[in-house]
Order: structure tokens, then sequence, then C-alpha cells
């Protein structure tokens, strides 16, 4: 639970208007701050600082006006107001505030108190409508956030380079500020499902770069978004605390492992996980894989969005670069992962003296791998709804996820990845597979001009051949690198 909800004692779905004004008063609370998430996926801020309850009533009320050509591409500056709206259900305690204060996510609604179609926030419930209307199934989800923390070289304790998976402090140094992060994500309304130090290790004269990782339990893809929002601007802003870098870029280091942005999804439908069918995939199950392998190219457009984002797409890099799926397996763009499917009871076999128990009911999901640390999670998550409506749309879905099954390591079996087809390697091949592919979107509730604008933003870069270009130049690859640090 929520610091909010411990002291509310309620769920934050159940949060009114009430609520909030009750706990200001009772806890001396003059500081109310907006979130939303603009055009460019960041986080951001308008504060307030109120005297009385009847300007407090007010704001929760009315929302305020911002100025959306400021926020948003494609906008007129002579007629671009927008109403910013508070979801009391995502109220939380902010954690860095100087003063008591309660911060709200907030839509993006125009002049006619309708949604504003191009937020991202409203293209993801749209989208997620959509599938559900198709399915019958509600989409859930959670990321795994990934990021590098470069910080002064110290000569004590190094860990060894590409080897910092699970390494324990004190040779990972930062594993302080991942617990205290962690920790903050969940007061703030975030399910945590773990954290730990990731693959990635790096050192050079000046620094040490350690790779971590905290990883969320499934919800609605709305909630999931929210999390993942407020998750980055916590970390950005424990960085800054402990004066170090936080970075999700995709690529830091050529050679090293880059920051992948993994999303999980799973189907409900009830209340119960329907992804498998006894203990194998569920036939929703493999429409939803069908689905994504269908859009993988295309997907790229939202989950790889900077130049760095395809020096991380290559092979033996902790990253897919064929389409295909696979059980457990890492190499493939799709990975099925363990879901407790075992009949064992295997705390019960480790503990003898435990009573046996019933297994609990499986968590099955599958993880797409490609999109990374620049991705808008908004539009991410919402292409992910696009693509599974597609899944359960066409037909031969069932057989094309079979088809498109990897049982080995892409990687090294050669066969393997003359089989399958590839992601895009530039900005400017992603661009043309989202333009070639864009119908499937904008039937999930994408505005085409929001289409457009994510096309010329990803061909404004001009990488086409960037890969070559860079082969062996390590300062162009370092200029590069630092230019989308805080993509």
């Amino acid at each position: 639970m929520s610091a909010l909800e411990k002291m509310l004692n309620k769920k934050s779905d159940s949060f009114t208007k009430k609520d909030i004004m009750a706990f200001a008063r009772k806890n001396s609370v003059s500081a109310l701050n907006f979130r939303y998430v603009a055009g460019d996926g960041r986080l951001k801020t308008l504060n307030f600082s109120f005297s009385d309850e009847k300007h407090l009533d007010r704001i929760l009320s009315c929302g305020e006006r911002v100025d959306g050509s400021s926020l948003f591409k494609g906008i007129d500056a002579a007629s671009s107001d927008l109403y910013v709206v508070p979801k009391y259900s995502s109220a939380f305690l902010n954690p860095f505030s100087p003063v008591p204060a309660i911060d709200i996510i907030c839509s993006f609604y125009d002049k006619d108190g309708s949604p504003f179609l191009s937020s991202p926030e409203n293209i993801l419930k749209k989208a997620c409508s959509n599938f559900e209307k198709i399915s019958g199934c509600q989409l859930n989800a959670l990321g795994e956030l990934e990021y590098y923390l470069i910080a002064p070289r110290s000569n004590l304790y190094p860990a060894q380079a590409q080897k910092g998976y699970h390494e324990s402090y004190p040779f990972n140094k930062w594993e302080f500020l991942r617990v205290e992060a962690a920790s903050l994500i969940s007061q703030c309304g975030g399910h945590v499902k773990y954290a730990h130090s990731e693959v990635g290790y790096i050192r050079n004269e000046e620094n040490e770069m350690s790779q971590h990782e905290i990883e969320f339990l499934p919800v609605e893809a709305e909630k999931a978004a929210e999390e993942i929002a407020v998750a980055r601007w916590i970390l950005f802003s424990l960085g800054y605390k402990y004066g170090v870098t936080v970075t999700f870029a995709p690529k830091i280091s050529v050679g090293h492992a880059g920051c992948g942005f993994h999303i999980h999804s799973c189907l409900m439908k009830k209340g119960k996980n329907i992804m498998l069918k006894g203990r194998d995939l569920s036939p929703e199950a493999l429409k939803l894989i069908a689905g994504y392998l269908k859009s993988a190219k295309s997907l790229t457009a939202f989950g790889n969005t900077v130049p760095t984002s395809y020096l991380r797409l290559v092979p033996n890099q902790e990253a897919p670069v064929n389409v295909c799926w696979g059980y457990r397996n890492r190499s493939a763009l799709i990975r099925v992962p363990l879901g407790w499917t075992c009949s064992k009871n295997m705390a019960c076999d480790l503990n003898p003296k435990e009573r046996k128990s019933p297994p609990p009911p499986h968590a099955q999901t599958v993880e797409i791998r490609s999109a990374d640390g620049s991705a808008n999670v908004y539009l991410l998550l919402a292409g992910l709804a696009c693509a599974a409506s597609k899944g359960f749309s066409e037909k031969d879905s069932e057989r094309f996820a079979m088809d498109h099954y990897a049982d080995k390591n892409v990687f090294k079996a050669k066969e393997m990845e003359k089989k399958f087809p590839a992601l895009p390697y530039s900005c400017h091949q992603s661009a043309r597979s989202l333009i070639e592919e864009r119908e499937i979107y904008e039937k999930g509730g994408f505005p085409p001009q929001v289409i457009d604008s994510i096309a010329a933003k990803l061909y404004s870069y001009g990488d086409e051949n960037l890969s070559e270009k860079l082969y062996g130049k390590d300062e162009e690859i370092k200029k590069l690198v630092d230019n989308y640090l805080y993509c």
C-alpha cells in the first residue's frame, strides 16, 4: 500500500476529493502538485500553494489551464489552451517536497471539455478500451525499469565488466540508492516486485557505471504507465540528491549492455489470468504474441526513439534482433518466462517441516524485449494494445505465432537468424515501418497527426547509415551517447 493509502485506510481507486481535502486539513498540507506526461514523454509539474479549503476545492474540482502549444507539437499558439484535470486515484505524498505536499496525475481536456485526443494518457486509454472490445480481455502490464548510475570511480571492490548481474554491496556501490528508490516508488503507489543490479558494469579513468533494475508487478496498462512515469522521476530526483547521474539511455558504451525497457503483459478475464490452458499457452496468449510479432518493426517507433537505440539492438548485447519468440529464450524478441506451472511445491521440498499447501495461481506473462529507456511509456503501451488488437482480429494469428517460434539461441544458430525478419536498424527505418503500418495504430486510437509527428521526429535524426559511419569512431560515439544521456 502507498503511504497515502495507509493514512486514509482505503485503496487508491476509492480516493475521493473529500478524502484528499480531509487529509490535507488534518496533516497541514499546503501544497499540491499536478503531474502529467506531455508529448515528449516526460513528467511535467504545476505547483499550487493554497491557503484555504475553498481554494483547494476549486483546484481539485476544476483543474487548471495550461499552454498546450508548449507541451505538444502541432497545436497553434493562437488557440492553445488545454485543461489539466486531476485523477484522484493517482494521488500520492511527494517524498522530496520541502513542505508537506500531495501530487496527483492529471489528464488533458480540450476547450469543449472532451479528452484531448493527442495526449499520451488518452491515446493509451482509448487503445486499451478498443482492445477490450475486440478481445473481451483486459490488458495488464509491468515494466522492467533498467538504468545506469554513473559515479566517480572507486578503486575499492570493483565489479567485473558485463558481470554485474545480482551483484551485492560493496561490489555494487549504489545498492542503497536502489533500495531507497524502490521504497519511495512503493510509498508513491507503485507496485514494486523487486530490485537488483543488472549485467552492465563499466569503468574508465574517471567513472564507474553500474546497471540496475527495478521491476514492477502487473497492473492495468494505464496504471502501469503512471507508475513508470513517477518511478523515473523518483530515480532522477535521487540521482540529483546524491550528486550522481541516473540515466535510462539505451546505450552508454559500445560493447556493453544498454538499458532495455522490457514490458511484460498478460490477459485478464473476470479478474483471472488466462495466459495458460493447462500447462501450455492459451489460444489467447498465442494471439497476443502474434500481434506483437506482426507489429514488431513499427513498435520500435514508440519503444526505440533515439539514434543510440539502434546501437543497442545488436547481437549478443542483451537485446533482441530478430522477430521471433520462445520459452525462456532471452535471445528472442518475445520471451515466455517461467510462470510457476510445475506441480512440485519447491518451498516445502526445501523446508520439510512446512505443511503441504496448494501451489499459488500461475502468474504467466509474455515479455517483449525490444524497447529501451528512450520510450514514451504511454505511447509504447498504447502501441502494444493496438498490436494485440491486430493479433485478436486476424484469423491466422495462432499459426503465425507457431511459425515464428525459436527453440534455440538466435544469436548462435545462423539458421534461426536467417529464418526470422530483423528489427529496424535505425530511427529512419523505424519511421518507415510506422508509416507503412500506421493503420494498425490509427484503428486503435492514435490520431493521424501523432503518427505523422512521431515519424517526422525519427526521420529528423538522419541516421539511416549511422552504425556504418560510427564504426571504430569512439569519440563520435561518446558525443552521441552524451547527447541522449537524459533521453
